[in-house]
């Protein structure tokens, strides 16, 4: 058949293993054979090869081993390191045992957000701007020579400019075959790419990559992709390539998924769309030898899912998060009349804490490092006592209200006079239990830590009904403690596979929380000003953009009328607000509004 503009393209593309480019001569089954034919490969033939994929995935602009927030080098309970810098040694490790040539490294998407390093080159000092800087990841990667990476949710937070800058400062593919413009429904970037593993004396191995993202895209970033992409199913996308990748000769088809691997969706029936589906993809979807798994941020080091078609096993594995591990796939082929055949796959994941950072990236990217660091340290005002987060999943603690009192006076700023004459309240989630805003100076870094993500602010109106309905979806966080029980905080939330990203809790409002009743009956006593909440009664409610597009699944909230909105990062308020007042003071917001309670007697 001859080979469309599309497929030459992909022939054509250079080898980031090889570095040679191979021409295709008049189609696309010329080519190995030509490859069989090279001037002095005719008496050696080998019948065998073995060739590995490196994975990494949710690296969330982690370069060095360093907590911006902490103003310290990570550490975690499990010992644990993070950042580009120390994978980049493994991966030279890898490539030194096994061959330049017969290794591949590719990403599972989450890439430009996540730490103060992020923010800074896509707010600060922006990679969209005039003599605009380069973006860390980008020249990170670049180095460690990507052959290509899956978009994750997070690359769409800052805009599609942002993004669009971010794909040109790299020299590989970021692929999305569900990332569709949403006029002409065609991909809005690369779907896959094909890459070849040189055999001497024998054709090429040609590796198809597809690359699937999170179709949540359509909801958590809704303000930035609606009416310019749409963001369709991954099984249904697979289906659709995946038998391309073999018609165009690939002998292995890898999928790099920012999806994770349990069939799971923490938007409820909000989209048609599986959130978690790579395991789906597995199972559904003919042809695939291996799957590159991202989002979840979870270490699966090999997970074996058979297709129900075809009765073969494609191996899956998850390498954590933020550069915390190396998903290692070894594939070894056989030659079969002049067709490569998979016959074993395996994964593994490596750890990279006992290795050096890489001297090289060190070199590339410490001045960035250390501008950073600059920045987050640059005092905002002071605060007249201690605020910690460290029981904030359980208590009505001062650091939450601080929360609560920036967005509902930014959401007052900009309400109609008929919209402003509502009872205005809000949510907000506890992000992080380490956040503590210290006693004296007050830094940037300070205010990030405790509100660690991208999120701007959103007022949306719910009637007294919807709003008991929404706490009572988020009391579902805590696991039923029946009355006379003594209550174990280690024991007591993330009921359900409720994280604490996804509980909010509520000011403005008085209630309780009845941890001896059973889920969707725990709100008791719900007022506004000491008076009972009418089921009728209109609330705006200052809440963030990732919470009002649907995410978590809360109920009413997505299809909830829209009294302001703004692209301002609710961090930024929070940091506005300290720099315009100078004190950080307690007394001007804390009010203890909700409470657990067992048959209504108070827990703490």
């Amino acid at each position: 058949m001859p080979v469309s503009p599309m497929n030459r393209r992909e022939f054509m593309q250079k080898s980031a293993v090889t570095g040679a480019a191979v021409a295709v001569a008049g189609s696309a089954a010329a080519a190995p054979a030509a490859a069989a034919e090279r001037p002095g490969n005719r008496h050696h033939h080998p019948r065998t090869w073995s060739f590995s994929i490196l994975g990494t995935t949710d690296l969330h602009s982690h370069v060095f081993d360093w907590d911006y927030y902490k103003d310290a080098a990570y550490s975690d309970k499990a010992g644990n390191s993070v950042g580009v810098a120390r994978v980049a040694t493994l991966i030279k490790q890898q490539r030194e045992a096994k061959g330049e040539d017969r290794v591949l490294l590719v990403d599972a998407g989450d890439i430009i957000q996540g730490t103060s390093l992020a923010y800074y080159y896509a707010r600060v000092d922006p990679i969209t701007g005039k003599d605009a800087p380069k973006h860390p990841m980008a020249v990170a990667m670049n180095h460690m020579r990507y052959d290509a990476a899956a978009l994750g949710n997070h690359e769409f937070n800052y805009g599609i400019d942002v993004l669009r800058k971010f794909e040109k400062q790299c020299h590989f593919p970021l692929l999305g075959a569900n990332a569709l413009d949403a006029k002409t429904l065609r991909p809005a970037f690369h779907p896959y790419t094909v890459k070849r593993i040189c055999v001497p004396g024998a054709p090429d191995i040609k590796v198809g990559i597809l690359g699937l993202t999170n179709p949540g895209i359509a909801l958590w970033d809704k303000d930035n992709v609606s009416g310019k992409m749409v963001f369709p199913g991954l099984v249904e996308q697979a289906k659709k390539y995946v038998p391309r990748l073999r018609a165009l000769g690939c002998d292995v088809v890898f999928l790099t998924d920012h999806s994770g691997l349990d069939g799971s969706s923490s938007y409820g029936n909000e989209l048609p769309y599986v959130e978690n589906a790579s395991n789906l993809v597995a199972e559904q979807v003919p042809g695939i030898d291996a799957i590159l798994v991202g989002h979840t941020h979870v270490e699966v080091s090999s997970y074996t899912v058979t297709n129900k078609e075809t009765g073969k096993d494609v191996v899956l594995s998850e390498p954590y998060c933020w550069g915390m591990r190396l998903t290692v796939f070894d594939f070894e082929l056989e030659l079969h009349h002049g067709q490569w055949k998979v016959t074993s796959t395996k994964a593994q994941t490596l750890n990279p804490k006992d290795v050096e950072e890489d001297p090289e990236i060190t070199r590339l990217l410490k001045a960035d490092h250390d501008l950073v660091v600059k920045y987050v340290n640059t005092p905002v005002g002071t605060c007249t006592e201690d605020l910690s987060a460290a029981d904030s999943c359980w208590k009505d603690v001062p650091i939450m209200d601080f929360i609560h009192q920036v967005q509902m006076a930014s959401v007052a700023t900009g309400l109609s006079s008929a919209d402003a004459a509502l009872p205005l309240i809000s949510v907000a989630a506890p992000f992080s239990r380490t956040a503590d805003i210290p006693k004296g100076a007050v830094t940037i870094r300070d205010i990030a830590g405790l509100y660690i993500y991208d999120n701007t602010l959103y007022g949306k109106k719910l009637t007294g009904a919807q709003l008991k309905d929404y706490l009572e979806y988020a009391a579902k966080y805590y696991h039923q403690v029946p009355s006379g029980t003594k209550v174990d905080t280690a024991t007591l939330t993330n009921a359900n596979n409720f994280w604490d990203y996804m509980y909010d809790t509520a000011a403005g409002v008085d209630y309780e929380i009845d941890i001896a009743q059973p889920e969707g009956s725990r709100i008791k006593n719900l007022t506004y000003k000491g008076a009972a909440v009418a089921p009728d009664q209109v609330f705006v409610v200052a809440v963030n953009n990732y919470r009002a597009n649907g995410g978590s699944g809360y109920p009413h909230i997505a299809a909830a009328g829209i009294a302001y909105s703004s692209t301002n990062e609710i961090r930024q308020l929070m940091i506005d607000y300290v720099t315009s007042k100078g004190t950080l003071n307690p007394a001007d917001f804390a009010v203890t509004n909700w409470k657990l309670t067992q048959d209504g007697t108070p827990v703490f």
